[in-house]
């Protein structure tokens, strides 16, 4: 039934063996140039190069770019011509490429209800154990996994709608002077200008005092003016003022929580809503007391405590929970539900097998209900490999952005294993990377350089590693072959000249630390993900200092942290404008003879307000593409091709550039172009002199990396260098860096120590602990099982600490330079 048969007489053609390769010819996205590349699929492939290379623009810009093109063209005919919007990468050819999954680190954050849990899906897993195999009340009627989500009408506390915050307002957050009136603006909450004179002018209408000092106001009316839920509606006969005839009108009352409140929950406008929340107290829900969930929910339990509880375990600690199930009916199960045991037995077998890889992958001391928006890329990126090693995909690409970002090197061959567990099930993985122990594990390698931006852009090599050995061009070849030496080192380590010492600190995972941090040195702060290394240093070093600023003794005379913040949260935020640069840019197009011809002002060359700019895209240079059941994506503004400004504006031009070509010049072109304009040169030599010289002035902020974003708030702090002592805090400046790039970042923070300025470091490479004069590290393990100074000492000393867990390897970085 159903069987065909071959014609007699017409041979059978000989299976065609397939191409074991993907092959890219003539790709030119970003700064490749016109790259043609084979790799083999099936194997572990890994792209290098130094910082803006242009590799990135080749796993990911037209790589993964090319089969997410491929895969909007096969699921629905109208999505054919949203490619045309979306655009497709600069590629002549891409064969063989199968379907692609994407892990960068540069993907939008998640918000502030995704998890850790969401993130992995374990909390599904965990809502169905309690809704299976959860010992109930007596009475009570089962709930479904829903009811245990705080993500859900089902199962959300009604106070604090599975927050398990409250922001609330008081007297004092909204009256913060009481010795002022209310016509001196004792109100501070209520909004400015004509809106805030308006609520004035009603109280008067209405028969309160606005010219009494408001601590002198009757309790009562002070309670109702900030309070009340009522509207009035009043005439209000505003004060005629000199030369302007102010009619009356209907005026509607609106009290200082409600109007906060209003703001705050309502408001687009992110300025609104920031001004709003100070004036907003955000404290633990009273009725769920934190935990997000209705009390149905709360009162079920398994193995003796609620969802709760058991989502706030690190998960070694929740995997020895689970791994001490017994497999028999848990107490005040229903009679109804005989097969409660198995079921437990066998929900808590799945929950300990996904919770597996997290913890192989380093991971272990978070919990299922640790914010996504707290996670670092890393450690977000890791999360969702972990959860890929469970998906059971077959024959896929997957392309990911770093993993050994911010983890220690006890935990990279954890990292290395998992990836040959994808290859081995059947996939193909290309990693952008630059750890040198990942970089040698990988069965190809596709080195991109020579250098940055638009000297890199070539494929110097594409083979075996083992064979980069002979590429004579290659930064990756140097680094990986040779004698691997600390990074920056000064050669004898420095004198301390003071200390700052911590004692008896209790915060987080950290329990009656003792440590002290030597001034006038580069000290480097170690230990395994999740030891406690960024709360000592961003939390308890920075606010001891920050505190003891204004003491006259105190060595310190500044504190300067760089973390890893994105330097803005949309595009309109760019290098250019962080820098201060775009000021400088700006008036020198305002100055220029066309521009004055026309009356022009700074304003005309913003790309954030109107009149110079795009107005299809509102000076975004892109517009949203929605595609209905996937996520929307962004397109180039059909208008202005990516632009940003109108075409008027662009007629418009500095030495031969116009505003928009000068955005999208890189760094080093641009220092070159305003060689003679003072304010532009010295903010574009410190970018270069710490290795940005690749990064566009325009470059929106959503597309740099954490680590891009650190060295450009470290180059701008380094323009106003200044002689007072200065301590700087950094944690993990190395991430994202190709050894060749963390010697130039290297040298400008020793610079810092040579000039008498301390630089305390959070760092996980070795070469650089190496190189450092003190060595703090925490331990042993994650979570609770960290939280202590292990080792202190010169790298010597630490190198050979009984216990340590980065002794072994920091003991490597130094052997290989003393020859043993």
């Amino acid at each position: 039934m159903g069987r065909m048969h071959q014609a007699a007489g017409t041979p059978v053609p000989p299976p065609t063996p397939l191409d074991p390769y993907v092959r890219v010819r003539g790709a030119r996205e970003h700064n490749l140039r016109g790259v043609d590349v084979d790799i083999p699929r099936d194997a572990l492939t890994v792209f290098t190069g130094v910082s803006g290379s242009g590799k990135s623009s080749l796993a990911f810009g037209t790589l993964y770019a090319e089969a997410q093109r491929r895969y909007f063209e096969s699921v629905a005919p109208y999505a054919r011509r949203l490619i045309h919007q979306i655009g497709a990468p600069k590629v002549d050819s891409v064969t063989g490429l199968p379907p692609a999954v994407s892990l960068e680190q540069r993907r939008s954050s998640p918000g502030s209800r995704s998890s850790v849990g969401t993130v992995t899906l374990l909390s599904n897993s965990l809502r169905m154990l309690f809704s299976r195999a959860g010992s109930y009340p007596p009475g009570a009627q089962r709930l479904d996994s829903d009811a245990f989500s705080p993500n859900t009408a089902a199962g959300a506390c009604p106070s604090c709608h599975g927050l398990g915050r409250i922001h609330r307002t008081s007297e004092e957050l909204l009256v913060p002077d009481p010795e002022l009136s209310i016509r001196q603006g004792a109100i501070a909450a209520w909004p400015g200008a004509w809106q805030g004179k308006n609520l004035r002018d009603i109280l008067d209408t209405l028969g309160h005092d606005v010219d009494r000092p408001w601590r002198e106001l009757p309790a009562k009316d002070r309670e109702w003016i900030l309070f009340t839920e009522e509207q009035p509606v009043v005439t209000v006969h505003p004060v005629r003022e000199a030369e302007r005839i102010q009619r009356p009108y209907q005026g509607t009352y609106m009290s200082a929580h409600r109007y906060v409140m209003r703001t705050f929950a309502d408001s687009k406008s992110a300025t609104l809503r920031a001004r709003a929340e100070k004036f907003l107290a955000d404290s633990p829900c009273p009725v769920c007391e934190g935990r997000r969930l209705r009390p149905e929910a709360l009162a079920v339990t398994f193995a003796g405590r609620t969802i709760a509880e058991l989502a706030a375990l690190a998960l070694t600690d929740l995997d020895a929970v689970l791994a001490s199930v017994p497999a028999s009916v848990p107490a005040s199960v229903p009679a109804s539900a005989p097969s409660a045991g198995e079921a437990a037995r066998v929900l808590a077998e799945d929950l300990r097998s996904r919770i597996g890889p997290v913890t192989e992958l380093g991971l272990g001391y978070l919990s299922l209900d640790r914010t996504a928006p707290t996670l670092s890329a890393g450690e977000l990126q890791r999360l969702r490999l972990a959860t890929q090693l469970r998906s059971g995909l077959f024959g896929v690409v997957y392309v990911l952005d770093e993993p050994s970002a911010g983890l220690h090197p006890a935990d990279t061959e954890a990292l290395l294993g998992v990836l040959d567990r994808l290859k081995a099930a059947g996939n193909t993985v290309f990693v952008v990377e630059h750890h040198l122990d990942v970089v040698g594990h990988a069965d190809w390698l596709v080195d991109v350089g020579p250098l940055a931006g638009e000297h890199g852009g070539q494929v110097l090599y594409s083979g075996p590693p083992r064979d980069l050995a002979s590429v004579a061009g290659s930064a990756t070849a140097r680094h990986l072959f040779a004698a691997r030496e600390p990074a920056g080192a000064p050669g004898p380590v420095r004198p301390a000249t003071g200390a700052i010492r911590l004692s008896g600190v209790d915060r987080h995972n950290l329990r009656e630390v003792e440590a002290e941090f030597p001034l006038g040195v580069f000290t480097a702060v170690t230990g395994v993900s999740g030891s406690g290394k960024s709360t000592l240093v961003g939390q308890v070093l920075a606010r001891e200092v920050g505190e003891r600023l204004a003491e006259a003794d105190f060595p310190v005379r500044r504190l300067v942290e760089v973390d890893q913040k994105p330097i803005g949260r949309t595009p309109r935020s760019n290098l250019a404008t962080y820098t201060g640069l775009f000021d400088v840019v700006r008036k020198l197009f305002t100055a220029s003879p066309q521009a004055r011809a026309r009356g022009w002002k700074a304003g005309r060359f913003s790309f954030n307000v109107p009149g110079g700019r795009c107005e299809t895209c509102q000076g975004e240079g892109f517009v949203s593409v929605e595609l209905m059941f996937l996520p929307s994506t962004y397109a180039p503004c059909p208008e202005c091709a990516g632009a940003r400004y109108n075409a008027e504006t662009l007629k418009v031009r500095h030495e031969g550039l116009n505003i928009a070509e000068v955005l999208g010049l890189t760094v080093e072109s641009a220092a070159a172009f305003f060689a003679q304009v003072p304010a532009a040169a010295r903010s574009l030599r410190a970018l270069e002199d710490i290795g940005l010289g690749y990064l566009r002035l325009g470059q929106p902020a959503t597309e740099l990396s954490g680590g891009e974003a650190q060295r450009i708030k470290l180059a701008t702090e380094l323009q106003r260098l200044r002689r007072d002592h200065t301590l700087y805090l950094l944690d993990e400046p190395t991430t994202g860096l190709h050894p060749a790039d963390v010697r130039v970042l290297l040298r400008q923070l020793h610079g810092l120590v040579d000039a008498g300025h301390s630089v305390v470091v959070v760092e996980h490479d070795m070469a650089v602990v190496a190189g450092a004069d003190w060595v703090i590290d925490l331990g042993p393990g994650g979570g609770t099982a960290g939280g202590r100074v292990v080792a202190a000492g010169t790298p010597s000393q630490v190198a050979s600490a009984a216990g340590s867990r980065t002794a072994p390897y920091l003991a490597r970085a130094l052997g290989t330079v003393r020859g043993g």
